[in-house]
């Protein structure tokens, strides 16, 4: 009867043969609309991107954008602006600029007051409604300024000098000075040049950076410190950062000619533009510094404020307070900020583009169509591939569950349709393997329910009294048991095989000798049934096929195969065993040619097999007879154990049958090394033998 678990699977089964669906986010479907979004998304948003680009593009190429060229007159504007206290006089400039680029330029204060235009008053043209760039030396626009002229880190101009600047008498003197010390360079062999700043205060600029220190002290002896005009506009920087780290309750500072300051823990702060080398007034203003700081301490402790000691934070608080002094210290001696407008061919325009409200409008709404379209054609797509999966899916757990499954549908030449077919063949596999099974207990039931029978019918006759156990009847049982011992044996030994378990204890076999020891042993039988059995040896001087196996397993294989052919060759008739290797000449004929494998075959003059039966001789417990008379074959497992060590032996074995003129059965096994053949020592012609040995299978 079936059990209550295997009732409910197929109610289970009844209900819902498909079985329950899996959530949407982690269903197949789901991912690939999560994908298809998501890949939808970077398309357009790429695409958006792009056209952005893309008319940005054709924007700044239609209106002749020329980045160098407009760095160019912004860089000479912005000169102009650092070296001048205001903008009268650069109408010649602008114009000179505006000739040489074929443009519009003009500049307005920072409230569109007009100061000067290249265009004709009389024009009347508006200038654009955003100013190119802003030309303001003390801070400048660092994308617009050439590699040639770079801005210091406060984005002030190095040409906005102001009180910096020296008058001729001493820009001649440092002058002088510093040409003595390129001359003593030169005769020690370093190359050098004199290289005035925008001050006008001369330095040394090394050719190579690869020179002699100690060669380059000697040289620089001459003093080059500060000049009076340095030292005053000095003097009022230092009062301007002084006043701006009082405010901020630190101490104050003095300034070096480089703008540097001394930190006060024994280092220096990073030079600026300008380079002072000479040691003893550094040591003088860093004298200078301490000691301003001492008196600075001072006065906060007798005010009863506690010194803040220095650190980073202090030098970041002295930088900006440099930076905002130096400004307004330059304040007085630059330009004013003014608003520089370029128009004309090669304008700057505004950088990057701006989606109007329109445009905006326009892509999102391009943008929610693209994605609906691709989640609606996803949703379609998505359910035509995963409707085959369902019906997988159902029929694998209806055949889990015991029940037959029905095929199912085979879609297009695809990786579903590929998959369903699979599953359908597996599906009929499996259906024959089932009825395989079933028919192999019944199978083995009935060859096991035969002798038993019979043993326990005499010993239950014996028991009664009505049979005396003599020898015939000890016999009688002897035969049965032994009959079913070796039913027992043949299923060990499938049983064994198909585990991988069969053990092989392989040596040189010569399959001449192994044959004619099987027919010997079936010597008696043969001449009871009135069959010839004989062996085809080699001719003289001819080759004889050797192979390594196991004796043992091979000659119950070919003992299997002989037995078989003695069952079914009438009286009269003939079984011959021969051996040879493939491929020679004539296949087994004689030839000299060697092989790669030897073949051991056993033919019959017997009553040959139905050429539908053919496929299925080597199925266990399968027989052309179905009665299952003893008398007319064996258990159905002899020709099964021979495809199984055939194959244990790396081989095959095959039949070739034709009905009404016997059978040749042939196994195939790799030939021994050096090419499995020996010379022979047989006399030549066939050899009769005979004798017992134990039977198998036959359809």
């Amino acid at each position: 009867m079936p059990s209550p678990e295997r009732g409910r699977r197929r109610q289970r089964s009844r209900r819902n043969p498909d079985g329950p669906r899996p959530p949407l986010r982690r269903s197949l479907l789901g991912r690939l609309l999560i994908v298809s979004a998501l890949v939808a998304s970077c398309s357009v948003a790429a695409t958006a991107w792009l056209a952005v680009q893309t008319t940005s593009g054709a924007i700044r190429q239609e209106q002749g954008q020329d980045l160098s060229s407009d760095a160019e007159i912004y860089n000479t504007l912005l000169g102009y602006a650092a070296s001048h206290p205001g903008w009268e006089g650069v109408e010649d400039t602008v114009r000179e600029l505006a000739r040489k680029s074929d443009r519009r330029i003009a500049l307005t204060t920072e409230d569109r007051r007009p100061l000067v235009d290249s265009a004709a008053a009389s024009s009347g043209d508006p200038l654009p409604a955003q100013a190119s760039a802003v030309v303001d030396p003390l801070s400048v626009d660092t994308l617009l300024v050439p590699d040639a002229t770079p801005a210091g880190a406060d984005r002030v101009d190095p040409r906005a000098v102001g009180p910096f600047l020296l008058p001729p008498k001493e820009r001649a003197e440092l002058r002088r000075t510093t040409a003595e010390n390129v001359r003593c360079l030169s005769a020690v062999g370093i190359a050098a040049d004199v290289v005035e700043s925008p001050s006008g205060r001369p330095r040394v600029e090394y050719v190579s950076n690869d020179t002699d220190r100690q060669l380059e002290l000697k040289c620089l002896t001459a003093e080059l410190g500060p000049t009076p005009t340095e030292r005053k506009a000095l003097r009022e920087l230092d009062q301007l950062a002084d006043a701006c780290l009082k405010r901020q309750g630190r101490t104050g500072v003095t300034l070096n000619l480089d703008l540097s300051w001394d930190r006060g823990y024994g280092q220096t702060a990073p030079p600026g533009p300008e380079d002072a080398r000479d040691d003893k007034e550094a040591a003088a203003r860093k004298a200078a510094t301490e000691r301003k700081a001492a008196e600075a301490a001072k006065a906060a402790e007798a005010a009863g404020a506690v010194p803040r000691a220095r650190d980073s934070r202090h030098d970041r608080a002295i930088a900006s307070c440099v930076g905002s002094a130096r400004r307004e210290q330059l304040t007085a001696y630059v330009a004013a900020p003014a608003l520089l407008f370029i128009d004309g061919p090669g304008a700057v325009g505004v950088p990057g583009f701006d989606l109007s409200p329109a445009n905006t409008a326009r892509i999102v709404g391009v943008t929610a169509l693209v994605l609906a379209l691709t989640v609606g054609v996803s949703v379609i797509a998505g359910a035509r591939l995963v409707r085959p999966l369902y019906a997988l899916t159902g029929a694998a757990q209806r055949m889990r569950d015991g029940l037959d499954s029905a095929p199912v549908p085979v879609g297009p030449d695809n990786e579903i349709g590929r998959l369903a077919a699979a599953f359908n063949d597996m599906a009929v596999h499996r259906a024959r393997l089932e009825e395989q099974r079933k028919v192999m207990v019944s199978d083995v039931a009935h060859e096991l329910r035969t002798p038993l029978s019979n043993i326990r019918g005499w010993l239950e006759a014996a028991q009664d009294g009505l049979a005396d156990p003599d020898p015939a009847f000890v016999s009688s049982l002897l035969e049965e048991a032994v009959q079913l011992q070796h039913i027992i044996d043949d299923l060990q030994d499938l049983g064994a095989a198909d585990a991988g378990a069969l053990r092989l204890h392989p040596e040189p076999v010569v399959a001449d000798e192994l044959l004619t020891q099987v027919a010997a042993a079936y010597q008696g039988p043969a001449e009871t049934a009135g069959v010839a059995l004989t062996v085809s040896a080699a001719g003289p001087g001819s080759s004889r096929p050797s192979l390594h196996a196991d004796p043992v397993r091979l000659r119950q294989a070919v003992s299997n195969l002989v037995s078989n052919a003695l069952r079914h060759t009438p009286p009269g008739g003939r079984v011959t065993l021969r051996s040879y290797l493939t491929g020679s000449e004539g296949e087994g004929g004689g030839g000299a040619r060697v092989g790669d494998e030897v073949a051991l075959e056993v033919s019959d003059t017997g009553a040959g097999i139905p050429a539908a039966d053919v496929p299925h001789v080597f199925d266990r417990f399968w027989r052309a007879e179905k009665s299952r008379n003893r008398s007319t074959g064996g258990s159905g497992l002899g020709l099964a154990i021979v495809l199984k060590l055939a194959e244990a032996h790396g081989g095959t074995a095959s039949v070739v049958s034709t009905e009404g003129q016997g059978s040749v059965f042939t196994l195939r096994l790799p030939a021994a090394p050096g090419g499995g053949a020996e010379e022979g020592t047989a006399t030549g012609g066939t050899t009769a033998a005979g004798g017992a040995g134990e039977g198998a299978a036959r359809p």
